[in-house]
């Protein structure tokens, strides 16, 4: 089962951006969410620290999660998105 592991850094300057606009991070919650309800984001984890994410998609192809990924209200405070093609074992 193929798998795309996206692991994201926020740039400092971006977290307090965020941490100062309340609407963005509901506004980012509402896309996982719908990803979540429609089976192609299994897995999602953010880090204490609040500037690592990890997302674990399923059933889309990398190029396709390249995209969703840059729909993210926070994609302009992204630092850096690494992609990681999976096959899955269990």
């Amino acid at each position: 089962m193929n798998r795309i592991l996206v692991l994201i850094t926020l740039s400092d300057s971006g977290i307090e951006t965020i941490k100062s606009t309340p609407e963005l991070p509901k506004k980012e919650m509402e896309f996982v969410h719908n990803w979540r309800e429609n089976n192609i984001l299994e897995s999602f984890f953010i880090s204490v620290t609040k500037k690592d994410a990890v997302l674990i998609f399923q059933n889309i192809d990398e190029s396709q999660a390249r995209e969703l990924i840059k729909s993210l209200p926070y994609f302009p405070y992204m630092s850096k998105i690494d992609y990681h093609n999976l096959d899955k074992q269990f």
